[in-house]
């Protein structure tokens, strides 16, 4: 459920068959970006974007994932432009640009929704969850209940191995319930995702393969969008733990209709086998998104926890002791699903920025300086 979003932040990708592909080759990708000097799609204050490139033109765009060598990215989009009406998985070299009539390839199968795409070691494999072996159609996707925002659960998620001409090869998780959010360890050797295998929405680890697989947490709440830092020594994820029996109640009955409500969400770091879990942020509202800075000593994340009124969505650097809090970004609508690059030079990540006014989210590119 990284792919779960807010209304007009958090979208809804959904999607059927692209036949439409770009010819670029990847072994000729080098990111091309504009000089920031008069770059006017950084906001004043970003001074960590040395320069920036919009990737997409509509639609909602998010979770751009680098292969190990940097030179493509898959991303999930609903760009109905691109013939699609619930998320699906699109293959890029790093240096494209794409337009409502250019789209890229399509590497999941058009059927059901899908979410969470990663790339494998071999540069040549992507890991991914999808709804299509239960409905061809896309899924209902409720947006709100009781007058709160919610993102659906679907039991029918199940996270497989496609190539990179969009062949599944293997189905990694079969098991009754939600499978989905699967990350991939920089070693190469470990999978995270999160289940609800056990009653409850917990994160567990496995083998490439999909063998070895291990609880990491097991206390009442979401545990979700969970990324290994750079030596794959630890996890950083989003949790929603409730409290109160009140929440525990409310949190309990929405799980059970295949629900959850995202509003107040902290994130939480423990070691890869689950050991020294700890709360990381006490900021209130939504912290999600995170992803380990290069140095593996910071978290760059999303969150709202100075708005008034939901909006707007920033991002934020904050250290792995929760101290030396930095707001990277200054919108006023909406920036999340920041990943760096593995050589830590690039910034992928999804913004409202330059979308005319409207609720489109695209993908951007910048060049990272600290």
């Amino acid at each position: 459920m990284k792919y779960a979003y807010f209304v007009i932040l958090i979208f809804a990708f959904l999607g059927c068959k692209n036949d439409t592909k770009t010819n670029s080759k990847t072994e000729d990708a080098e990111i091309e970006i504009v000089e920031t000097s008069k770059d006017t799609l950084i906001y004043p204050g970003e001074k960590h974007f040395k320069s920036i490139r919009q990737v997409t033109f509509g639609g909602d765009n998010a979770e751009a994932y680098w292969s190990f060598d940097d030179k493509q990215l898959v991303f999930q989009s609903n760009n109905k432009g691109w013939n699609v009406g619930c998320d699906q998985m699109f293959l890029m070299n790093a240096n494209e640009t794409f337009t409502d009539s250019i789209a890229p390839p399509m590497l999941s199968t058009g059927k059901g929704r899908t979410t969470c795409a990663y790339f494998l070691p071999d540069n040549k494999h992507i890991i991914y969850a999808s709804t299509h072996l239960k409905q061809n159609e896309c899924p209902e996707t409720p947006l709100r209940k009781n007058g709160k925002y919610i993102w659906p659960i679907y039991d029918s998620y199940d996270i497989f191995v496609a190539d990179l001409e969009g062949n599944i090869v293997k189905q990694l998780t079969n098991e009754v319930g939600y499978d989905a959010e699967p990350t991939v360890s920089p070693k190469g050797d470990r999978i995270v995702f999160t289940s609800t295998r056990s009653g409850d929405l917990e994160l567990y680890t496995m083998n490439i393969d999909g063998s070895g697989v291990k609880q990491i947490t097991n206390e009442l709440g979401y545990d979700g969008g969970a990324f290994f830092s750079p030596d794959g020594t630890k996890l950083i994820f989003r949790s929603s733990r409730p409290k109160t029996e009140q929440e525990i109640k409310e949190y309990k009955d929405l799980l059970a209709e295949g629900l959850v409500e995202p509003t107040e969400m902290e994130l939480y770091i423990c070691n890869a086998d689950g050991s020294d879990l700890r709360q990381l942020t006490d900021l209130g509202n939504a912290n999600w998104s995170p992803f380990f800075h290069p140095s593996g000593n910071k978290v760059l994340f999303s969150s709202n926890f100075e708005a008034e009124r939901g909006f707007p969505f920033n991002l934020y650097l904050i250290d792995l002791d929760g101290k030396n809090l930095e707001r990277v970004t200054h919108g006023e609508t909406f920036d999340a699903f920041p990943v760096f690059s593995n050589d830590g030079k690039y910034l992928a990540f999804s913004s409202n920025r330059n979308n005319g006014g409207g609720r489109d989210t695209n993908l951007f590119i910048a060049e990272w300086r600290d």
